[in-house]
């Protein structure tokens, strides 16, 4: 089922009208219609909205994990143990660490198989690693030892909670945040507690709670008070994740305070920084632009502006993937199913696992064979490669 058929029988469930739905999500009735009917994607703010207000989870109408998907390529390696760490909490039974060193080799093993679209390699490797580094802690000599352990807990932490999103397990990813909320509380660097606040308010808008999401990357923005490289790459990432939340509650002119405030704390940087797990660099500010005009703005104006886009060599593939992705979307909105399928071709050549496994990519794909009144080879080729049926 799409999103939309879900929404449908969801909405007839609880004895709700189109309309009544629309009221109720703050959407007009004519969106529902065509979510319901597949003629447009569903945003990720309508989902969010449509799952408040039918009183079911955000996953349930997007149907994930993708289960069947995630087993073509064998077992996900890694998630049960992963499960057991989390449930775990603040007891973690500890392995023996190596040297700190080897350390943070695995942990920037891990760091850059994330960056590189390889997420299942990652999530295998994570639950060991947090095991050892709560190892590292009850072996620390000195607060120094410490202190480097609880850090690099925190970035395992910032890790394991993308490969959850990434991999359609949201719902682990509020106790991956309450275990970096632990660890960076315990460190020096308050920087990590900023990061944390960062990746709730990314969790909140899943579930619509966008007032309260914006409330959290505003404290998070004032809280770094230096101007050291670090502090600029994480405000400015601060200000990326705002202007993605005031798009989500439709507030275009907000948004796109935001993102100015964001390309000119890029603008001095070399290239992508990866610092704190952020990705923030100029790339990321303009794939963002794009991002908050097709949310919040003019769909045809995104997807123009997001096809003449120039990508820097250096951006992670994900994030060019999900520029892709959102390119295809603003695409079909603007009425436009050929260049749709063309952006998501580029996504899954850039980004292919986090493309099969993105919510938002079905959609668009359900709304452009909605669109085209004769179904084409290329259409057939990518539904069978993420294994829907049109």
């Amino acid at each position: 089922m799409s999103v939309g058929e879900r929404i449908s029988a969801e909405r007839k469930l609880a004895g709700l009208t189109q309309t009544q739905l629309a009221n109720r999500a703050g959407y007009s009735a004519s969106m529902v219609r065509a979510v319901e009917q597949g003629r447009e994607p569903a945003s990720p703010g309508f989902v969010a909205a449509a799952a408040r207000a039918l009183g079911v989870e955000p996953e349930y109408l997007m149907g994930t994990p993708y289960y069947a998907t995630l087993e073509e390529d064998g077992p996900l390696a890694g998630l049960t143990e992963l499960r057991a760490v989390l449930a775990e909490g603040p007891y973690v039974r500890p392995l023996e660490p190596p040297d700190p060193a080897a350390l943070r080799a695995r942990l920037a093993d891990i760091e850059t198989a994330l960056r590189g679209d390889r997420t299942r390699y990652a999530l295998a490797l994570l639950p060991s690693l947090i095991r050892q580094l709560h190892g590292a802690l009850e072996a620390a000599h000195d607060d120094r030892e410490r202190e480097q352990a609880y850090a690099m807990l925190c970035a395992a932490y910032i890790v394991t909670e993308g490969a959850c999103g990434r991999l359609g397990y949201s719902s682990l990813t509020a106790l991956v945040l309450d275990r970096l909320d632990w660890a960076a509380a315990r460190t020096e660097d308050p920087r990590y507690s900023v990061r944390s606040l960062m990746k709730r308010a990314r969790l909140l808008m899943t579930h619509g709670s966008t007032d309260v999401a914006m409330a959290l990357v505003e404290q998070g923005l004032a809280a770094i008070r230096g101007d050291s490289e670090p502090d600029q790459v994480l405000r400015g990432y601060g200000h990326l994740r705002a202007g993605i939340v005031a798009a989500s509650a439709r507030n275009l002119a907000l948004a796109q305070a935001h993102i100015a405030e964001a390309r000119g704390l890029a603008a001095p940087l070399a290239g992508e920084s990866d610092l704190y797990g952020t990705l923030f660099g100029p790339g990321n500010v303009e794939i963002h632009s794009c991002a908050v005009e097709l949310e919040a703005g003019d769909p045809g104006k995104s997807a123009r502006e997001g096809a003449a886009l120039h990508l820097p060599a250096d951006i992670a593939p994900p994030r060019a993937g999900h520029h892709w992705q959102d390119n295809a979307r603003a695409w079909v909105l603007a009425g436009h199913p050929d260049q749709a399928l063309r952006a998501l071709t580029l996504a899954r050549r850039t980004a292919p696992q986090q493309t099969r496994l993105h919510p938002t990519v079905r959609e668009t794909l359900y709304a452009i064979a909605a669109a085209e009144r004769r179904r084409s080879d290329s259409l057939g080729a990518f539904a069978r490669w993420l294994g829907i049926s049109l």
